[in-house]
C-alpha cells in the first residue's frame, strides 16, 4: 500500500534569508528554519560587526551563538516535496563532464552531501552532517568565509614578505652607501695625514734649502773678499808692468838705473804669494745629515707600512676582527691577506713557474730549468720558495693543490738547498715547518711528524701566520668558504719566513689571488 503523502506548500519550505527552497535546513532555538549556510553567514556577519545573535525572522536574541545541527526531518521533507507525483525526483538538466568531476570532488565521501563547512579547530573540510556528528563545540564556518580569511592571511603574509625584502634591500643599500661614504672619508683622512706629512717634509726641505743658501752666502762672501783683494793686486801689477815696459824701451842707461829702485820696491811690495787653498765647505755635512734622515725615513716606512697593506680587501661587511680576537670566517681571515709570488731563482730544475709567478708544476721531460748560476736553487728536491719574507704580526694566504702529494711549508731563507740528505726537505730540519698532503694530512718540523685525522677533501689550503706570537695555522677552505681547521703549530720565529712548496708526481700548486673575491 502506497505511503500517504502530506501536501506541503513550497512557501513553507523557503529560507527567509535567501528566499530559496531550504538547503540543509537548520532549526534555531526559537523554532524557525533557515539554510544552514545562510544562518551561519548571517551570524558570522553579526559577529564581525559585534552585533547580538538574533533570529532573522522573529528577532529573538540568543545570549550565545547556538550550535546548529541539520534538521534531517525537514531535509527529508524538502526532498520529498521536490519529487513529482510519480515519486520520481524532478528532472534536472544534464551535467557536463566538468560539472560531474567537480561535483564528485566537492561531495562528502561518507554522506554524499556538499562539502560546505570548515572546522577551524581541526582545520578540516566536511559536510554539515559531519559537523553535527564529529565537530561539536568546534569553531565552524563556511568554506567561503574560511577561504576569504585564508586569502586575507595570505595577502598579509605576501605584504609582510614584500615589506621585509624592501626593508632588507633598503638596509643593504644603506650599508653600501655607508661603505662608499666611509671609504671616501678614510681616503680623505689618509690623504690629509700623508699630505700633511709631505707638507711637513716640504717645510723641512725648504729649511734645509735656506740653510744651504746661507752656507753658500757665507762661503761665497769669504771667497769674494779674497777675490776683490786679488783683483786690486792685479791692477797694481798691471800698472807696474806698464812702467816696466816703458822703462825697458828707454835708450838711456842712466835713466834706466835711476828708475830701477822705485820699480824694485814695487816688486818687493807685490811679491809673489802662494795660491791659497779653498776654505772647507759645509755642504758635505749637510748631505750626510739629509742622507741619514732619508734612510731612517725609508726604514720607518718599510717597517710600518706593511701593517697597513696587510689589512687586505674587505670580504665581510661589519666590524673588523679586534686585535685580540681570532678570525673565524673566511671573510675575517681575508682582512690579513698578503700577496705572494714564486721565486724562479729558487725553483728546482724539474719545476716550471708560470702564470705571472703564481703557479708551479712539474716540467716536461724535454725541458729542464737551468741550474747553473743560481746558488739559491734547490738542487736535489722539487722545492721552490716565494720571494716575500713574512714577519708582520698577521698574514694569511691560500693555495690550490692539484695531484696526490704536496707540501705547503714556511722556512727560513738559510735552509739547505744542495744537500742530498733529508735535511734539505721541508719539515725535516729546524729551519722549516711543513703541512704534508697525500692520502692523509701530517705536519712536520725538525724531522718529527704528527699525522692528522682529517682526510683531504678540498683542494684549497689556507695558511694563517702570527709572526710575533709564533703560530702557524693550516685550514682547508671549502667551496662554500667554510674554514676547516687542520692544525696549529707554535714556535719562536727569529727570522722572516718564506712560503715554500714541494710537488709530487703530476702535481701543480697555484697561489690564489685574494683580491678578487674568492680568488682565482
Amino acid at each position: 500500500m502506497a505511503e500517504a503523502r502530506i501536501p506541503v506548500s513550497m512557501n513553507h519550505l523557503r529560507c527567509r534569508i535567501c528566499q530559496q527552497v531550504l538547503r540543509d535546513p537548520a532549526t534555531v532555538p526559537c523554532g524557525h528554519n533557515f539554510c544552514m549556510r545562510c544562518i551561519q553567514d548571517r551570524w558570522d556577519q553579526d559577529q564581525r560587526q559585534k552585533r547580538p545573535r538574533k533570529c532573522p525572522e522573529c528577532g529573538h536574541s540568543f545570549p550565545s551563538r547556538p550550535q546548529l545541527i541539520l534538521n534531517t526531518t525537514l531535509a527529508n521533507l524538502v526532498t520529498d516535496t521536490q519529487r513529482d507525483s510519480n515519486g520520481r525526483e524532478k528532472r534536472k538538466r544534464p551535467r557536463t563532464c566538468s560539472e560531474t568531476e567537480t561535483s564528485e570532488k566537492t561531495l562528502c565521501p561518507r554522506h554524499n552531501r556538499p562539502l560546505d563547512a570548515y572546522c577551524r579547530t581541526d582545520e578540516t573540510i566536511f559536510c554539515l552532517t559531519c559537523a553535527s556528528a564529529e565537530h561539536g563545540g568546534h569553531e565552524i564556518v563556511s568554506i567561503e568565509d574560511e577561504r576569504k580569511r585564508k586569502q586575507e592571511e595570505l595577502a598579509g603574509i605576501q605584504t609582510e614578505s614584500r615589506q621585509l625584502l624592501e626593508k632588507q634591500e633598503k638596509k643593504w643599500k644603506s650599508i653600501l652607501e655607508q661603505i662608499e661614504e666611509e671609504a671616501e672619508k678614510t681616503d680623505n683622512y689618509c690623504e690629509s695625514i700623508i699630505v700633511g706629512g709631505i707638507e711637513s717634509l716640504q717645510d723641512r726641505y725648504l729649511s734645509v734649502k735656506r740653510l744651504i743658501g746661507e752656507q753658500k752666502q757665507v762661503a761665497a762672501a769669504q771667497v769674494t773678499i779674497s777675490l776683490q783683494t786679488l783683483e786690486a793686486k792685479m791692477e797694481r801689477v798691471k800698472k807696474r808692468d806698464t812702467e816696466l815696459d816703458r822703462l825697458a824701451q828707454t835708450e838711456s842707461d842712466i835713466h834706466f838705473l835711476q828708475e830701477w829702485p822705485s820699480l824694485q820696491r814695487l816688486f818687493e811690495e807685490d811679491g809673489g804669494e802662494e795660491v791659497l787653498e779653498a776654505p772647507p765647505l759645509p755642504f758635505e755635512f749637510t748631505k750626510r745629515a739629509v742622507e741619514k734622515f732619508g734612510k731612517q725615513l725609508e726604514e720607518f716606512c718599510d717597517k710600518e707600512f706593511p701593517s697597513i697593506s696587510q689589512i687586505g680587501p674587505p670580504g665581510v661587511i661589519g666590524t673588523p676582527v679586534g686585535q685580540n680576537e681570532e678570525p673565524k670566517t673566511r671573510a675575517e681571515f681575508l682582512q690579513y691577506a698578503c700577496e705572494l709570488t714564486l721565486d724562479p731563482a729558487t725553483a728546482n730544475e724539474d719545476l716550471v713557474i708560470s702564470e705571472g709567478d703564481k703557479e708551479v708544476k712539474l716540467s716536461p721531460q724535454t725541458f729542464k730549468s737551468p741550474s747553473n748560476h743560481c746558488p739559491e736553487r734547490f738542487i736535489r728536491r722539487r722545492q721552490v720558495l716565494c720571494r716575500e719574507g713574512l714577519q708582520v704580526e698577521r698574514c694569511y694566504y691560500e693555495i690550490e693543490v692539484e695531484g696526490d702529494k704536496a707540501e705547503i711549508a714556511l722556512t727560513y731563507k738559510r735552509i739547505d738547498r744542495r744537500s742530498s740528505t733529508r735535511l734539505s726537505a721541508f719539515g725535516a730540519n729546524a729551519n722549516s715547518w711543513s703541512l704534508d698532503r697525500s692520502t692523509k694530512y701530517s705536519v712536520s718540523h725538525s724531522g718529527k711528524s704528527v699525522e692528522l685525522t682529517e682526510d683531504p677533501c678540498h683542494d684549497r689550503i689556507g695558511v694563517y701566520l702570527k709572526f710575533k706570537e709564533g703560530t702557524v695555522s693550516f685550514y682547508e677552505v671549502s667551496d662554500s668558504d667554510s674554514m676547516i681547521f687542520l692544525y696549529k703549530t707554535e714556535a719562536k720565529f727569529t727570522e722572516p719566513l718564506y712560503p715554500g712548496f714541494w710537488l709530487g708526481e703530476k702535481g701543480c700548486i697555484r697561489i690564489c689571488d685574494l683580491t678578487q673575491g674568492r680568488g682565482s
